[in-house]
C-alpha cells in the first residue's frame, strides 16, 4: 500500500511562534504511529528562505518592501497548493486564533475541497463560531489532537 501523506494546515502568519509547536508535535506522531509522510509548512518554509532568500527578513519585507514581500508569499502558495493538489492525500488543520486571522489556512482547506482530499479540522472554538466556508471545507471535526490521534489510529493501522 502507498505511504500516506499529509498536509499540516493551520495558522503561521498571526500564530504563537508560527505554529511550529503543535506541527512539530503532530508531525512525529504522524511518522512514528502510523508512518505517514509529513508536509510541514514551517519546515518547508524554512527550507525555502535558505535557498531562496537567505539574506530576507520576511516579517520585515512586509513593511519595508512589499514587492518583495508579494513576491516571496506567491512562490509559497505555489508551493502549497501544489503540495495539497498533487501530493497530500489528506489535510489535518489546527484551527485556532492564528488561523481564524489570518488567510492562507483557509486558501489551504479551499484547495483541500476542490481536489476531494480529506480536511480533518482540530478547534476549541465552538463550530458555529468558524466562518462557514472553513465548515463547508471540513470533512471531520475533533475538540483535540488525542481524539483526532484516536481516529486516525482506528482509520490506518
Amino acid at each position: 500500500m502507498k505511504q500516506q501523506r499529509v498536509y499540516l494546515s493551520g495558522g503561521m502568519e498571526y500564530a504563537d511562534g508560527e505554529g511550529a509547536s503543535w506541527r512539530q508535535t503532530m508531525q512525529q506522531w504522524l511518522e512514528q504511529e502510523l508512518e505517514h509522510s509529513v508536509f510541514n509548512p514551517n519546515v518547508e518554509s524554512d527550507k525555502f528562505f535558505a535557498s531562496k532568500y537567505p539574506d530576507v527578513d520576511f516579517r520585515k519585507a512586509k513593511v519595508e518592501n512589499i514587492a518583495l514581500y508579494q513576491e516571496i508569499v506567491r512562490h509559497l502558495v505555489e508551493i502549497d497548493c501544489n503540495e495539497i493538489a498533487e501530493h497530500s492525500d489528506y489535510v489535518i488543520c489546527y484551527w485556532d486564533d492564528g488561523a481564524a486571522k489570518g488567510a492562507g489556512t483557509k486558501g489551504e482547506l479551499t484547495i483541500a475541497k476542490y481536489f476531494n482530499k480529506p480536511v480533518y479540522l482540530v478547534t476549541t472554538f465552538q463550530l458555529h463560531n468558524i466562518p462557514g466556508w472553513v465548515l463547508g471545507c471540513t470533512t471531520k471535526f475533533f475538540m483535540g489532537f488525542q481524539e483526532l490521534k484516536e481516529f486516525l489510529l482506528a482509520q490506518h493501522k
